[in-house]
């Protein structure tokens, strides 16, 4: 399983996994639009059920602009993760360079009721044409 994600970050037991994918169906190089789908999927190896309540992403494009993205849930959805269980879920990110990173966190309440941050692990988001200049 491990070799489907090639970014992980564990918190307190949550297990975050991430991989990005260049989606050249949404990027127009031309007009400057890259795009990237990642996939994630949230291991809860707690004994206790947990929930996810919001999400907080920084992203940085290829020229070091920063933009931060909050909110509640993901995919509009805050799921409940029983112990044991995972969550997955595909979403996407648009940049005006050919490459970036994203990192971040969610926000999490356990079935006690105490909150916790739970890291999203940093990975790159690099084009094909990104690839080629730095390799």
């Amino acid at each position: 399983m491990e070799r489907l994600f090639a970014h992980a970050a564990e918190t307190a037991g949550i297990t975050v996994r991430v991989q990005p994918h260049f989606a050249a169906e949404h990027s127009d190089p031309d007009r400057g639009r890259w795009a990237w789908t990642y996939h994630v999927r949230i291991e809860n190896g707690t004994d206790r059920a947990v929930q996810l309540l919001n999400r907080h992403w920084i992203i940085t494009d290829g020229t070091g602009r920063r933009t931060e993205v909050e909110g509640p849930g993901v995919v509009g959805e805050q799921p409940v993760i029983a112990p044991g269980e995972s969550f997955d879920y595909v979403s996407g990110c648009p940049l005006p360079t050919p490459w970036g990173r994203m990192e971040g966190s969610y926000g999490m309440v356990a079935a006690d009721g105490s909150r916790f941050r739970v890291a999203i692990p940093a990975f790159d988001l690099v084009s094909p044409q990104a690839r080629e200049r730095f390799h």
